[in-house]
C-alpha cells in the first residue's frame, strides 16, 4: 500500500472541502424530476449525473414550450 493510502486510510489529515457534486444541487435535480414525472428516488438517484441532467434539461424545455405557446407542447 502506498504511504499516500495509509495516511488517508489511517484517518491522516484532510483538507479543503469536497469537490463532488453539491449535495443541495443534487436535492433539487432528484425532486424536479420527482414532481414532474414521478419517478421514484432511488431510481433517480441510481442515475448517472449525466443522465439526470439531461432529464432536468427536457422537463425544463416542456415546460418553456408550455408556458410560451398557446398550449401546444410540441
Amino acid at each position: 500500500m502506498s504511504a499516500l493510502r495509509r495516511k488517508v486510510r489511517g484517518g491522516g489529515e484532510r483538507l479543503g472541502g469536497s469537490i463532488g457534486y453539491p449535495p443541495e444541487r443534487l436535492a433539487g435535480e432528484v425532486a424536479y424530476i420527482a414532481y414532474h414525472f414521478h419517478w421514484p428516488h432511488d431510481e433517480i438517484m441510481g442515475m448517472e449525473h449525466h443522465e439526470r441532467q439531461r432529464w432536468v434539461d427536457e422537463i425544463a424545455a416542456i415546460n418553456r414550450r408550455i408556458n410560451d405557446s398557446t398550449g401546444s407542447v410540441w
